[in-house]
């Protein structure tokens, strides 16, 4: 367990005044932070605690804890967060299948959730809750995105994810745009680090082009070995695939594959610059679009707590639907189902010096709402 109580520094004009709050708040932290995955986490982590460092607060209190992606101990520490740490918010959770396990006991605890990152589609539409807000995306939302790109120049996808609520949710989404045919349709094993079965599947199936959602190592551990494979087919994935944090293990194996995302570095925006530049500065990397998400779920935060009391619930919910913050995205709101509407772009690979990162190709979709906002009631 990590405790840290923000600093009452000086704030940068990053979306919020950094006028000191009246009240203290407490909020856990629950991410991934060893094991597969846990660069995901620890940049969802380090974006988050610097936002607030940042904002000059100095009433703010965040718990972080490790859960392994162990779904049984992210409930375990939610309970012991909500129980016993009493925390006013809760947020940080990477994977789907511990959202899933997380968040529905959180919000009927009267515990407001706010994701920096899983969105699964169980949770944006009948089953939404008002103590539920997503500050990342709904699951299908980058997914939807490439199967828009790809109508351009692909006849023929072969489509890949995990097998659990995030690639079920990527591959609908994907489906759900694309108008070509499928090559294939696969869901692996969920952490798994072998795809010989699966490139000699997309090799025998005359497709045109691959699509793929493989988060951390897995995605390392595909695209190193397809490249080695010698299939010359086009790849494609969402921003998840091809996150800042993963790029230096995959080296030049990913160099001009497009991917899609809500935030890239070079986004042309005030907020996402200073934001950039806090952040390299901070830890001596560029960020991702995971801490681009706990950035914004930090300042969105902050910026409610100056309208509201969270000891307010109805008023602080309130405050935050407003998302009256400047989000490194650029335009940024609420649908009514407490999930964002904003533009979504496609990236590209490359190298900037010796570094690899992603640079925007263009935007593919303007004010993109997901496809379950009809089915919440709220």
């Amino acid at each position: 367990m990590k405790k840290i109580i923000a600093a009452g520094l000086v704030g940068l004009a990053m979306g919020v005044s950094g006028t000191a709050m009246a009240e203290p708040i407490k909020i856990g932290m629950i991410t991934t932070l060893s094991g597969g995955g846990a660069g995901l986490g620890v940049d969802v982590r380090d974006a988050f605690e610097l936002a607030i460092e940042k904002s000059g607060n100095s009433e703010i209190e965040v718990i972080t804890e490790d859960d392994a992606r162990k779904p049984e101990l992210a409930v375990q520490i939610a309970d012991k967060m909500i129980q016993s740490d009493e925390v006013d918010l809760m947020t940080g959770i990477i994977w789907s299948n511990l959202a899933m396990a997380v968040v529905p006991s959180a919000t009927a605890q009267d515990v407001i959730y706010l994701s920096p990152n899983a969105g699964p589609s169980a949770l944006a539409g009948a089953n939404c809750n008002e103590n539920y807000f997503n500050v990342a995306y709904q699951n299908d939302n980058f997914h939807e995105a490439m199967g828009n790109f790809a109508n351009k120049d692909y006849k023929k996808v072969f489509i890949l994810a995990p097998n659990y609520p995030a690639g079920k949710d990527s591959l609908t989404g994907f489906k759900r745009f694309y108008k070509g045919e499928l090559a294939g349709e696969v869901y692996t094993k969920l952490g798994q680090t072998d795809y010989a079965a699966e490139i000699a599947q997309i090799r025998a199936s005359g497709a045109d082009a691959v699509f793929f959602f493989l988060p951390g190592g897995m995605g390392i551990a595909f695209t190193k070995q397809y490249a080695q494979s010698g299939v010359d087919l086009p790849l494609m994935g969402p921003a998840f695939s091809f996150s800042q944090d993963v790029l230096p293990a995959m080296g030049d194996a990913a160099l001009g594959i497009k991917n899609s995302a809500s935030w890239s570095h070079d986004l042309d925006n005030e907020a996402n610059k200073a934001f950039v530049e806090a952040f390299k500065a901070e830890y001596g990397r560029l960020p991702s679009v995971y801490a681009a998400q706990a950035w914004d779920t930090a300042n969105l935060i902050l910026a409610a707590a100056e309208k509201a009391s969270v000891k307010d619930k109805e008023a602080f919910r309130a405050a935050l639907k407003q998302a009256d913050f400047a989000s490194v995205r650029g335009k940024f709101s609420f649908n009514t189902n407490n999930h964002p509407i904003q533009d979504l772009y496609v990236r590209e690979v490359v190298k900037e010096g010796d570094v690899l990162t992603n640079k925007i190709v263009e935007k593919t979709f303007t004010d993109h709402e997901d496809a379950y906002a009809a089915e919440c009631k709220m």
